[in-house]
């Protein structure tokens, strides 16, 4: 017996003895706490091993051999609690934790870029041999965050002529559908914009596309109709109004009947030659807005803008404003809005007569008004059917005017392509016939910035 218990004894303090070195090695400092765990209760085995080697020896002297048996079980059953409970886990049962990188992803700083294109086919039977098939403009937009504060917009588009009216042009034609030249790639819009500042206020510094209404704020792309309103043509252009400078927005913190306010005061260059000729001064743009929930399924939205600056051209010369009064109004019923749902915009818009630039003019006062109507009827997730109706004065001749009824049935393919059928029928006063065209639109999206209307 005595042989017996001295090899337990040997095979303890050996025990002891191996695991030893092995604490007093440096360790991870993630270990750190469940290593003075375990010397916690080495500590208490090399204890119990003395307490025990004390009992086994009185036991040797009175001749007590059970004794020795429940100690050494004892001892064996306290080593196997103190491993399972602070020893280190089995393999299988490690944690693993994969390895991410503190640095940011590069391929996160690189910008959004978009490509849209706008295809035009046409037919006249008044002028047959004019060019059918045109690619009006493909467009390159790269927008970026740059930080929480603020992002930037650049749209790069190369415009061809054709699928524009000219409703006042000289000896009396229609308006371009379609030359197929055009130059290179220009900035459209590119501009740096802050956003979140404090008192629900919004900063914009660059070219861009000026807040007159809704709609002169969409890209041409994205026009519920191939072109913009007659009003909008003869008063500014076939273009946007699109001038260099500084925009401030402003969403007012209160409501009146439940509606949301904003306002917004713009001071530009004035880059636009219809509206100003040759005048490189300073124009302001001041615009409000009012929108109400009227219901789940409709929504208001009324817009006022005026845009003041001089005109330059020639012996004309003077202040010139223009005044724009612009309403929608959506229905789309909550949970079926992909399926139906209608729209119609509608406004007026007054400039002052080029007559009527100067002092000294006899038809001082007088402005040239223009009125436009459009809207959409959704009849499944694909098919919307339209029309529209525009009526304008030429601000040249008070005496002149323009009428314009398109027809449309369009077809999206998916969010990024989207076909059109639409037939103008263009009639002016100085003009014994209506012209007819009938065109067939192609736009599609490459990239997150598709048909954005905004």
């Amino acid at each position: 017996m005595n042989s017996r218990w001295r090899g337990a004894r040997h095979a303890v303090w050996g025990l002891l003895l191996t695991i030893t070195p092995t604490l007093a090695q440096p360790e991870p400092a993630a270990a750190q706490e469940a290593t003075d765990s375990l010397r916690l209760q080495l500590a208490r085995l090399a204890a119990l091993v003395d307490s025990l080697s004390l009992e086994v020896a009185r036991l040797r002297d009175a001749g007590e051999d059970a004794g020795a048996d429940d100690a050494l079980a004892r001892l064996r059953a306290a080593a196997q609690a103190a491993a399972d409970a602070d020893g280190p886990p089995a393999p299988q049962e490690r944690e693993t934790q994969d390895f991410v990188g503190r640095q940011r992803s590069l391929q996160a700083l690189n910008p959004e870029i978009s490509v849209n294109a706008d295809l035009f086919g046409h037919a006249s039977k008044d002028d047959p041999d004019r060019d059918n098939f045109f690619a009006r403009e493909f467009e390159i937009s790269i927008i970026s965050n740059l930080d929480p504060f603020s992002r930037a917009k650049i749209f790069l588009s190369r415009h061809s002529e054709g699928g524009e009216f000219s409703p006042f042009s000289e000896g009396g034609q229609a308006g371009a559908h379609g030359t197929g030249e055009g130059g290179g790639f220009e900035v459209e819009e590119g501009y740096v914009e802050w956003v979140s500042l404090p008192g629900g206020i919004g900063l914009k510094f660059g070219r861009f596309f000026q807040q007159f209404g809704q709609l002169n704020r969409w890209h041409t792309h994205a026009l519920p109709f191939q072109t913009r309103s007659l009003p909008h043509i003869a008063f500014m252009g076939e273009g946007s109004l699109a001038q260099t400078g500084l925009s401030a927005h402003w969403l007012a913190p209160f409501g009146l009947a439940g509606g949301t306010f904003e306002a917004t005061l713009e001071v530009t260059r004035s880059d636009n030659e219809t509206l100003f000729g040759e005048s490189a001064g300073v124009s302001l743009l001041s615009h409000v807005n009012a929108f109400w929930s009227l219901s789940a399924s409709t929504d208001l939205d009324l817009g006022f803008s005026r845009v003041s600056g001089s005109y330059e051209r020639e012996t004309v010369s003077g202040d010139r404003n223009l005044y724009g009064l612009e309403m929608a109004f959506t229905w789309r019923p909550p949970g079926q809005s992909r399926y139906r749902g209608f729209s119609f915009r509608g406004g007026a818009m007054a400039v002052d007569g080029l007559a009527g630039l100067g002092p000294t003019s006899a038809d001082e006062g007088e402005h040239a008004l223009g009125l436009w109507a459009l809207g959409d009827l959704r009849l499944s997730q694909r098919w919307l059917v339209g029309a529209r109706f525009d009526r304008t004065e030429n601000p040249a001749d008070l005496e002149e005017t323009a009428w314009l009824f398109s027809p449309t049935l369009t077809w999206w393919q998916s969010e990024y392509v989207r076909l059109r059928l639409e037939y103008d029928l263009l009639g002016r006063s100085f003009a014994a016939e209506r012209e007819g065209h009938l065109l067939f639109q192609v736009t599609f999206a490459m990239g997150p910035h598709k048909h954005e209307t905004y």
